[in-house]
């Protein structure tokens, strides 16, 4: 489905990423990790058209995205959501799901909708105001809600998990291996938490200074000495 070959990412002299070459089929679940700043949102960025890629090539059920504008990828089938909540002030819960569906799919499916509400546990509060009323976890689910109201092949969950405690976790690890299976869609996941992206990941992938460092299960991932060395700074036992 997802085909990345070689992709640079550079901001002037700063190189974010670095000739990554990464394939993700329409069944995956991938975990994307390694230390802060070593290029995991910019490399969802040019997989969703935020950034261009210096070089390489990205192609999505074989088709070149490189020059492909952001409501293109996402009428293709590539969904994401954002590490901060973005909601859409001044909109409700639902029509935050109503302005995410008519951009990534060009009409608005009110069964769909509801469908979605009730996965991801915001049917009740369907009628708030997404930007003020509505809890952390809340905002985090509706950020889901909407990558998924764009009718993804992919989704690209960007820290999803971040700032919610244990029962909140706990939540969003059930939610995402139920969408999985329930909306048949790919899944790519930056996680920092390594439990987590052994729980829910088949395949996972580490980048380190913008370099992709080691792929593989998570069993022998996260025993690489270069990947214990990545996280620590130091050599690995």
């Amino acid at each position: 489905m997802l085909q990345l070959k070689d992709v640079s990412v550079r901001f002037g002299g700063l190189t974010a990423v670095n000739s990554v070459t990464l394939a993700v089929g329409a069944h995956d679940v991938v975990g994307l990790v390694g230390p802060n700043g070593a290029g995991k949102t910019t490399l969802f960025n040019a997989i969703s058209g935020l950034v261009r890629p210096t070089s390489g090539q990205i192609t999505f059920d074989g088709v070149d995205v490189i020059r492909a504008p952001l409501y293109r990828r996402a009428r293709m089938g590539i969904g994401r959501t954002f590490q901060i909540p973005q909601p859409m002030h001044e909109l409700t819960v639902r029509q935050n799901l109503i302005v995410a569906q008519r951009f990534g799919t060009g009409k608005v499916d009110d069964k769909k909708i509801d469908e979605i509400l009730e996965f991801t546990s915001l049917a009740g509060k369907a009628a708030r105001n997404a930007a003020t009323e509505l809890a952390l976890t809340e905002l985090k689910a509706l950020e889901v809600a909407k990558a998924l109201a764009t009718n993804p092949k992919l989704l690209l969950l960007d820290e999803v998990l971040a700032g919610l405690e244990t029962t909140g976790k706990r939540h969003f690890m059930n939610m995402i291996k139920n969408l999985h299976q329930e909306f048949a869609v790919g899944i790519i996941i930056i996680e920092h938490d390594i439990e987590t992206i052994s729980n829910l990941c088949q395949r996972v992938a580490v980048l380190n200074f913008g370099e992709l460092i080691a792929e593989g299960t998570p069993d022998a991932v996260f025993r690489d000495p270069a990947v214990i060395k990545s996280y620590t700074g130091g050599a690995s036992a």
